[in-house]
């Protein structure tokens, strides 16, 4: 798809760009095609809006499968779905992209190597024309449903069951994997163990609470625990219940974790160490 550029703006990066395609916006806006940094982009342009335009998304399945593996973006996307202010369909074509399209503008975003641009049009009859042609994509399009809990309810509901020290270790060890391109394969259920482990909270509150969130099942949590056991991260203690089975409290099982600055770094040499 070609069209006449009437305007060139260049920035260094996509998430430049995507700051300057929301800036002053507050009507519907149509991506199509966007590619994971796209993506990203708009998710952080949408933070800082405290009148966000509504985003509808028409992207590959593949991009989004790729794009919500991590963690926190899944999160971060769901918290936008869940408020109405991004939508999210997939489509099997193969579209020129990324592009945005709004009422009075059609724009190509095109990245090099080092920098990025928004190549635009304003022409009346082809942004008409090719916003009623994506505009019929997106509703022949199949929705994409997010398995992941927004981030918001994630903290929200941790903070109501376990308490603010519990949430506050989650999240400096979520914000520590989302800035480390190098993880260990840590996952939110790994961080999760590792934060009730350290302010020892039961197994059975836990999987409970991460079930009922979203966050995985009951099982996987006991899988995980056992691994974790296995590798010295944590232990357990029985504590007697009134009815029924002892539940187990979770502890952290090595003085390094206990002492670390970085239970990421150091839980993801343990377990480098422990090769399980």
């Amino acid at each position: 798809m070609t069209f006449a550029t009437q305007s060139v703006r260049t920035e260094r990066n996509v998430t430049e760009v995507c700051h300057a395609l929301l800036d002053g916006r507050s009507d519907d806006i149509l991506v199509v095609g966007p590619s994971p940094a796209v993506i990203e982009g708009l998710l952080d342009a949408l933070d800082d809006r405290t009148d966000p335009p509504t985003i509808r998304l028409l992207a590959a399945e593949s991009v989004l499968k790729a794009f919500v593996r991590d963690f926190t973006d899944a999160a971060t996307l769901a918290d936008f779905v869940a408020a109405d202010v991004v939508s999210l369909s997939v489509s099997a074509d193969l579209f020129d992209g990324p592009l945005v399209l709004t009422d009075d503008e059609v724009v190509s975003v095109v990245s090099t190597e080092n920098r990025s641009a928004i190549l635009s049009t304003d022409d009346e009859t082809f942004v008409a024309t090719a916003r009623e042609e994506y505009t019929a994509c997106w509703e022949n399009a199949e929705p994409f449903s997010l398995r992941t809990p927004p981030l918001s309810r994630v903290h929200e509901t941790m903070n109501e069951e376990f308490g603010s020290e519990t949430t506050a270790d989650f999240e400096r060890m979520r914000a520590s994997l989302a800035h480390d391109d190098a993880s260990g394969g840590l996952d939110e259920v790994d961080i999760s163990l590792l934060a009730a482990a350290k302010n020892e909270v039961l197994l059975y509150d836990l999987s409970t609470w991460g079930e009922s969130v979203g966050l995985a099942s009951r099982a996987t949590f006991s899988r995980k625990k056992t691994q974790f056991e296995d590798a010295g991260l944590i232990e357990t203690e029985k504590v007697p219940i009134d009815v029924g089975r002892p539940r187990l409290r979770l502890l952290l099982g090595d003085d390094r974790l206990r002492d670390a600055t970085d239970l990421v770094a150091t839980a993801e040499e343990l377990l480098a160490d422990a090769d399980v």
